[in-house]
């Protein structure tokens, strides 16, 4: 938090010590989480019968392989905003909700990448294929509003709906105590409504079946949270900015 320390003071040194053990530690559970995330989705997809080379693996350019791409991207950065607040908030309530987005999405995104390994895609599409062109219709959203505050197109790093700017990032950072907890409620509730319309694009047009049923799982598993945070929000005097 902010404020005038001592310099002869040992605590703020000890407190950025613990910190830094405090950020080693989500970092190790969140890569430990990519780990096993990977290797059960490389386990599920065989299962379903999309490995490298059989008949169910899906092309470059379909549903599944842009919404696995499109969809590690916006958890990536749903993870960097739970660790950022994590920082600047001592309400347990707002620590609990980053703490479970995070090893949530972590784990999510790690099943996303196994797959397009699995399947021997790259990660980032090729040519001038904009994010999210998997969905169809107009340029890179598929020419709707897919809810969240921004519609996406990589201005200050914006690069699909519902995902934060770096200068709005660069604020989170900055606040603390209620304000930030109002700012992080604020964009991860956009973040949400993004990747909600994301995955229930997926829900309808990906075909690899264990891809489908994580898709609608993270319909209900954000659904569920964005009525959580607008309370949350409520409960702070603030509302959602869309």
């Amino acid at each position: 938090m902010t404020g005038t320390t001592d310099p002869t003071d040992p605590a703020p040194t000890a407190e950025r010590r613990r910190t830094a053990r405090v950020r080693w530690a989500a970092g190790a559970a969140v890569a430990l989480a990519l780990l096993f995330a990977g290797a059960a989705a490389v386990a599920a997809a065989r299962d379903d019968g999309s490995a490298p080379g059989a008949a169910g693996a899906p092309a470059p350019d379909s549903a599944d392989a842009g919404f696995a791409r499109d969809m590690a991207v916006h958890h990536q950065q749903a993870v960097e905003m739970s660790f950022i607040v994590r920082d600047r908030t001592e309400d347990e309530d707002v620590r609990r909700l980053a703490y479970d987005i995070a090893n949530t999405q972590a784990n999510q995104r790690g099943m996303l990448l196994g797959w397009l390994d699995l399947w021997g895609l790259p990660k980032v599409a090729g040519g001038d294929r904009p994010p999210m062109a998997w969905m169809g219709g107009g340029e890179g959203d598929g020419g709707h509003e897919h809810g969240g505050h921004h519609p996406g197109g990589g201005s200050d790093g914006v690069l699909m709906a519902g995902m934060a700017s770096r200068a709005e990032l660069e604020r989170l950072a900055r606040l603390d105590g209620k304000q930030a907890e109002v700012f992080y409620l604020q964009l991860m509730t956009d973040h949400h409504k993004g990747g909600v319309a994301m995955a229930e694009a997926c829900a309808s047009r990906c075909a690899v079946p264990v891809e489908q049923r994580l898709a609608r799982g993270m319909v209900e598993g954000q659904q569920s949270e964005l009525g959580l945070m607008r309370d949350m929000l409520a409960e702070r005097k603030a509302r959602p900015r869309s």
